[in-house]
């Protein structure tokens, strides 16, 4: 689960270089989703069940983190 907590800000990083190399952005959620089942394959997952659980939440918790601090600091 640790993992998960580094994982998170890469993603995030990766999501914004795919959108300043013209991703639109209505993908950005879905391509957070697929880095975080990718980063998750690659760990100490059990069984393919928790890898794709463990990359879904990695996925969307960078997707929250991003958005929530956006609209944060955005007026």
């Amino acid at each position: 689960m640790e993992e998960n907590l580094i994982i998170v800000p890469v993603i995030i990083g990766l999501v914004e270089v795919a959108k300043r190399l013209g991703l639109n952005d209505k993908y950005c959620p879905i391509l957070a989703v697929l880095f975080g089942i990718g980063f998750a394959s690659l760990g100490t997952a059990v069984g393919v069940g928790g890898m794709l659980l463990s990359g879904v939440v990695s996925g969307l918790a960078a997707v929250g983190l991003y958005s929530g601090t956006k609209n944060t600091f955005e007026k």
